[in-house]
């Protein structure tokens, strides 16, 4: 009997594409099973380019014995019906972020599948770019002291070819706007590292820019329940766009991350990187120019979740912490108000 984790795919447009490279990479560990998507074209021009077999409805992947978990990358309206299917038929659920289009929505999927007794990922690859996980040591160890400043900033760009899919950031398809489809990687990353923020002031608008339903452009300070004060820009509308970065003020040193670089600069004139990567990272006109790695290590890290009967490094209820300061910082512009985060719910 092998001893894979045998996975089904389910959404196969454009986001699925580092996916597929990063499941090729994993053959070894990983099986599909099955790829699923509305039109049968998509189905065949994904079985042609990256060699896995498709299936032609929902229900055969959902009911086959065979089938460990479920990848879903479809957009964010269409997940909850997949989860509560495939969860009831006792598959783990890895998905796509943002889980849903709002907290309430990312909520019920986060209990839908907690009432299954599956265990539920959310793909924030970020978190395992080698530049992150070393920032991330070094603030456990209490080498850097503790952050006071932090500074989140993704100054993308999108042409308006790329808002002219239907549904593209529309409140209706995708929740939002740069906050939400973009912007959610880097607050992540952000909030895995400082923890929780506690209050929030921000702008979101559209500029002239673009044709589109919600923001492009969204502006923010942050009071985070440490202490520490911080200011968040995010945009789609930064022509012609260059990679989101993260930079922190500790009591020992500074830390920059980067084009997966983090350099530490310390107070007593010491200067540390960390990772060497030159990759994009989809912050330009094509959204997918950035490296499949990240996503295998997380893949990697669900299937052993699966394996050793253990959570995943990002849960669910993690990234419901992600999806909680969005929903501040929209609130915050729509009612002109400091919005606290106990009060999101």
């Amino acid at each position: 009997m092998s001893d894979k984790i045998r996975f089904s795919v389910v959404g196969l447009g454009m986001a699925s594409k580092p996916h597929a490279l990063a499941l090729q990479a994993l053959s070894d560990r990983i099986d599909v099973i099955g790829a699923y998507a509305r039109s049968p074209a998509a189905r065949q021009s994904f079985s042609d380019t990256y060699g896995f077999n498709s299936a032609s409805d929902l229900g055969s992947l959902a009911d086959d014995p065979d089938v460990d978990a479920l990848l879903l990358i479809t957009p964010p309206n269409a997940r909850q019906d997949i989860v509560t299917q495939f969860a009831r038929a006792g598959k783990h659920v890895l998905s796509e972020k943002p889980l849903e289009r709002d907290l309430k929505r990312a909520q019920a999927i986060v209990q839908t599948c907690e009432d299954a007794g599956v265990r539920l990922g959310v793909v924030f690859q970020h978190r395992f770019r080698a530049a992150s996980e070393a920032l991330d040591r070094l603030i456990r160890s209490g080498e850097l002291g503790k952050v006071r400043v932090v500074r989140a900033e993704v100054p993308w760009w999108r042409d308006q070819a790329y808002y002219d899919e239907p549904g593209r950031g529309s409140y209706a398809r995708d929740g939002g706007g740069v906050l939400i489809s973009q912007a959610i990687h880097t607050l992540d990353l952000m909030l895995s590292l400082t923890g929780p923020v506690a209050a929030v002031n921000a702008i979101c608008t559209t500029t002239p820019f673009h044709g589109m339903e919600a923001e492009d452009v969204a502006v923010g300070l942050l009071q985070f329940d440490s202490g520490a004060v911080g200011q968040l820009f995010a945009s789609t509308a930064s022509f012609p766009g260059e990679a989101e970065s993260l930079r922190f003020d500790f009591d020992h040193a500074s830390a920059t991350l980067k084009s997966g670089v983090l350099t530490v600069q310390w107070r007593d004139g010491r200067v540390t990187t960390y990772g060497n990567e030159a990759e994009g990272t989809g912050g330009g006109t094509d959204p997918m120019a950035f490296p499949f790695s990240w996503h295998q290590s997380l893949i990697a890290d669900f299937a052993d979740a699966i394996g050793q009967g253990r959570d995943p490094r990002v849960t669910g209820a993690m990234a419901l912490e992600v999806h909680r300061l969005i929903a501040a910082l929209e609130l915050s512009s729509h009612t002109k108000q400091r919005i606290e985060l106990e009060n999101i719910s």
